[in-house]
Parts: C-alpha cells; structure tokens; sequence
C-alpha cells in the first residue's frame, strides 16, 4: 500500500504544491502543474521557465488543461497524500500551503515566512537553493516575529525601550542598552502580572468599600436632610407663631383706638344733641315772647325767662382720629425682638439636637486630672465647684470646629472657629500641605495698580513689588488727584478685581517688620482716616514686631511661629472665605468664614512705614506660585 501511494505521489502530484493536481496543465517541455500554482509562480517571476527542468520560454506559454491527466486524477481520488499525518489541532502551527485540511506545521522557513508539513518541507529537503534557508520550530504569524529592518528573527527583548529586537539590533540601534532573552523578560513580566493580578482584587475590593462608605455617607445625608427639614419646620412653624400672634395684638391694638375714638364721638354728638333741643326750645319761648304787644305781660314774662343752658364753644368740639403712625413700627420692633430671641432659642434647641448624634463614649482620665478634682469610679463624673450642671463638647475635625453646650439650659456657650488640628492634637497637620498645594491651583496674575497707591509708595516698573519711600516725594504736588488714590494709609490695590469664583496670590514679606496683606471691596473709603475691618470691607492679616492678627473688631490674635517670608492669599468669593497661608511652612494660618460679598474685591498690600534710620525697606513682592510637593 506504501508502494502505491508513492507510486501515485510521482505521478499524480503537482511538484510545486506537492499535493494532488488541481486543474492540471501542461508545459512545452511536457511537465505538469496546477493551473494556479504555475500561474501564481510565472507571475512572481520575469521571465518564465519550467520548475522542473529550468527550460526558459521566450514567451510566456498558453497553458492548456491535460485532459487525460484531469480525468485520472478524477477517478483515483482528489486528496490523497505521500504520507500520512496529523492535522493541526488548535494552538497548534498548521501548514501555510495545504488547502483544504491543514496538516500540522513541523518547521518554518525564516526566508520564506511559511510554516510547512512534512511533505510541504521536502523541497526545502531537496532542492539546493531552498536548504540554505533557515528552518525554525514552527511558529504562528511569522511576518510579526520578524525585524521589519534587519529581516531576522525578534528573539532578544531591550529594557530600555521595552521591545523586542533581533541579534543585529544589539550591536546597532540598541548597542548601550540591556538586552535580555525573550524567555527572560517573559518570566520577569509574568511574576510582574502575577502581582498586578494579586493586587487587583485588593484594589477592586478598596473600591467596593468607598462605594459603600459613599451609599452610607448619600444615606446619612439623606437622613440628615430629613432632621434639617424637620426642624427647619418645626422653628419657621413657630416663627410664623409668632408673627400671627403679633398681627393679632396689633389688630386688636388698632381697632381698641378706633373703639375708644368711635365712643368719644358717641358720647359728644348725645351732649350736642341734648344741647340743640334745650336751645331749640329757648328759641320757641323766644320766639312767642316776640309776638306779645301788651307791655306788662311782655315785661312780666321776660323776667321769668330762664337762664341760656350752658352750651360749649363749637370751635373747640373735635374729635381727634386714632394717632396710628409708628404703631406698625413699634410693632414690628417688637415682633423682631421676639424673633430674634425665639430664633436663638430655637437655634440653640435645634443645633444642640443635631451635634448629639454624633455622641461618643469617653471616659476620664485620671492620669490626667488635677489632684484636687475627684473622679467617680466609672470616668464619666468629675466635681471641683463647677456651677454649670452638664455641659455638651461638640468637635468636627474637618472643619476646625469646637463647640460648648450648656446642656440643662439647652444654650449655645461658645464655639471656637477656624481651629488648625494637628494629628492626635499634637503632631504637624498632615493635610495642610496638600491643601495649600489645592488652593494653588487658582493662582491668579495681579499687578499694582499705581492710580491707587499712597504718594509715599515706590511701585516697581512691572507692577510686582511696593515699599515705603520713607517720606512724601519731590513730586508730590505733582501727582494727579485721583479718586482712586488712599491718601492717609500706606495701602495700594491691584489692577485686577474678582467678582465670582476663587482666587489665590502670593506676597514675599520677607525682612518687612511691618506690613498689611489681604483683600479689600472697591466701594472701601480711601480717603482720610480708615479703619480696617471686615465692616469697612477690609479682610486682612496684619504683622508687626511680635504680633500677628487677623483685622476684626476685636482683632483675632494668632499664635506666631518661625518668621514668616512668604503668605498665601486665598479667596471663595461664593462661599464667603478668605483663608491665608504659610506658604514656606505650608501651614494654614487664619480663615474668615462667613463673609458676604457683594462687590468686586481688590487684592491689596501696606508695606510697613520706612523710618528715616534706614529700616524696614525691603518691598513686599507678588511672587509666582511655585506648586512643589
């Protein structure tokens, strides 16, 4: 049988595809092919000749169908092969010439970029120009393993610039760097995937966790939104008590007046009555002692007529209206005082009610304690006189707050804004230095604007830097008269004003001993004596010799650390908050919340007065911000 099939092999396969002819066609010279395999080969070359023999046609031949050779091919069979073997499984190489059923590739050519069966492989076998090609285990997608410049095969990988490269790549474009095997650099990635699959669990598992912390945080608001609700209807319910109750006390006030005015009238139009008939009835006695002609009963009769009754003087009969202006003022005088004093009641109830919830289990501490206080034996009791009875402590860390309670008269005592809390009370913040680093980001460019600054100021040409001269200059007459222009305090504001929005700046105060720096509303007074205030719209730090404040009424002190040589400046003009900063310390320093804006701020600075000794000199400089971690 093993006879027969190569007997067939030599007779009835093409030489070129080595497989069972298809469409068989003759040469010239008497050799046989497949009509698309010898097509497909004439095509490739430029002139044509006979795979077999090497005989050169001078034109390329009419190839015709061998009739006799079709039909046997026909009768015998049309897929018999000289020798049995395995098709291609998947995942393995399969043979790149077989058609039909793909036969399992043994080798691949590195010249040809085909992978080959065993009987496609037997003229890389045989014929002498094809064994000088070089056979590799066979591989899928050759042309993709190839060096698309030096057409050899990618089997090194290069560290530096993370690819694969053949042998001449490492003596040329990659000669300096690293060069490891493919196997290599496939074992290191793989122990690297291995911990990037470790990881990824743990990292889906983080996520999963923010997820349900940002459910319960959605769920807690919600509920939170729900108790605000509630009590927000529960003090406007009241409030608008109140208000009713005030509409009744002046509607019954006002028409009490009309009542007593309505009675007086009342009262004087009986007693003008009576008046008219006592003096109609005079008139009528009048009257017919007029008519009498006999002298004696005329005289008689006029002796016995009485007295006129007493009557008043009608031009001083009036009734005077109700006196009704400044009622509805005093009244609401009133209703606002109530307000006042029920709201804060409220207030104190309602927010007293809030921080609760965030109730904690303490216990003293007697380590701590004064040796002339006295503990109970479970922590919660301590006594030395004190005459409040229970007083509530409220902290939220977040937003600086500490908060006093006292809790029997459900009163607000004191609440400590703006706190600055370092790790366990006590160590550095360590969040301050990425919140500086977030304000950062709206960095805004401001230059000095010169029609606004004191005739003693020095402005440097591009706008960034003022000092004190140390007195009035020669052209002082000489300066315009601007509206614009400060002319008792050494300030100066900047060109550019913010109306919305946020906004950060930085100032060098460096070796100034003296110097104001903050923000300012355009409407501010700039003209003789100003006091500096967030009332006067003046929102600003002030430094001087051992002294560090934020402007208010009263002034804030704060606690001063190194010397400072560099301050942050930054704005939330929405939300109200003008913050200052450290920024070599990246600390925070102070922040004023609660302000209402509404206006455009101005940037401004008040370098410290020159005194004639020479001190204090050095300029007050806008610097720009360098963001480093």
């Amino acid at each position: 049988m093993a006879t027969a099939n190569v007997s067939w092999s030599e007779n009835f396969s093409c030489s070129i595809c080595l497989d069972v002819f298809k469409n068989p066609v003759s040469t010239p010279c008497g050799h046989n092919f497949c009509r698309t395999c010898v097509t497909k080969l004439w095509d490739e070359q430029v002139k044509c000749k006979c795979p077999v023999c090497n005989e050169l046609f001078n034109t390329r031949p009419d190839l015709r169908v061998n009739n006799l050779l079709s039909e046997m091919v026909d009768r015998f069979g049309t897929s018999v092969r000289v020798k049995e073997q395995p098709c291609a499984e998947p995942g393995e190489v399969p043979c790149d010439v077989c058609t039909g059923t793909q036969l399992k590739a043994v080798k691949s050519c590195l010249e040809c970029y085909t992978s080959y069966c065993q009987t496609h492989l037997e003229p890389h076998q045989r014929v002498a120009g094809l064994k000088k090609h070089r056979l590799v285990e066979p591989m899928d997608r050759l042309e993709d393993r190839m060096c698309k410049k030096h057409d050899r095969l990618l089997e090194l990988f290069c560290q530096t610039e993370q690819v694969c490269v053949c042998q001449f790549c490492t003596v040329t474009d990659h000669r300096s760097h690293p060069i490891v095997t493919l196997k290599e650099e496939y074992d290191m990635k793989t122990a690297q995937l291995g911990k990037i699959g470790a990881e990824v669990p743990q990292m889906i598992q983080e996520r999963q966790k923010n997820i349900r912390e940002i459910k319960d945080t959605v769920k807690r608001s919600k509920a939170d939104a729900d108790r605000e609700i509630a009590d927000g209807v529960q003090v406007l319910t009241a409030l608008m008590r109140c208000i009713e109750k005030c509409q009744e006390d002046l509607n019954q006030m006002v028409k009490e007046r009309l009542k007593d005015t309505e009675k007086q009238a009342e009262d004087l139009i009986k007693e003008l009555e009576q008046e008219i008939e006592d003096l109609t009835n005079r008139s009528s006695e009048v009257k017919q002692l007029s008519h009498t002609k006999d002298h004696l009963h005329f005289l008689q009769a006029f002796r016995s007529l009485k007295d006129p009754p007493p009557t008043r003087d009608c031009r001083k009969v009036e009734v005077r209206p109700p006196f009704y202006v400044g009622t509805l003022r005093r009244s609401l005088d009133q209703l606002n005082e109530k307000l006042n004093m029920e709201i804060k009641n409220l207030r104190n109830v309602a927010e007293l009610k809030r921080v609760q919830q965030y109730e904690v289990d303490v216990t003293l501490d007697p380590d701590t304690a004064h040796p002339r206080l006295i503990l109970s034996e479970d922590g919660k009791q301590v006594h030395e006189g004190a005459k409040l009875q229970k007083v509530g402590v409220f902290v939220d860390y977040d937003e600086g707050l500490v908060s006093f309670y006292d809790v029997e008269a459900r009163v607000h005592i004191y609440s400590a804004t703006g706190c600055t809390f370092r790790m366990s009370c006590a160590n550095t913040s360590w969040s301050e230095p990425l919140e500086l680093k977030r304000v950062q980001q709206y960095e805004v460019d401001v230059t000095l604007d010169p029609d606004t600054a004191h005739h003693w100021l020095i402005l440097s040409e591009d706008g960034k830097q003022v000092h004190d001269g140390g007195k009035p200059p020669r052209q002082l007459g000489k300066l315009p008269d601007n509206p614009k222009r400060f002319t008792n305090g050494t300030y100066v504001l900047t060109r550019q004003s913010f109306f919305s929005g946020r906004f950060y700046f930085e100032a060098q105060v460096k070796d100034n001993a003296q110097w104001c720096l903050g923000v300012a509303r355009e409407s501010i007074n700039r003209k003789g004596d100003i006091r500096l205030s967030p009332e006067t719209g003046y929102w600003f730090l002030n430094y001087y010799k051992d002294g560090l404040v934020f402007g208010d009424n009263p002034d804030v002190r704060l606690p001063l650390r190194a010397e400072l040589q560099k301050v942050g400046v930054f704005v939330d003009y929405d939300e109200g908050l003008v913050s200052f900063y450290d920024v070599e310390a990246r600390v925070h320093i102070y922040s004023a919340t609660g302000c209402t804006f509404s206006e455009p701020l101005y940037p401004f600075l008040c370098p410290g007065p020159h005194k004639y000794e020479g001190t204090n000199s050095a300029p007050l400089i806008i610097s720009p911000v360098n963001q480093t971690d």
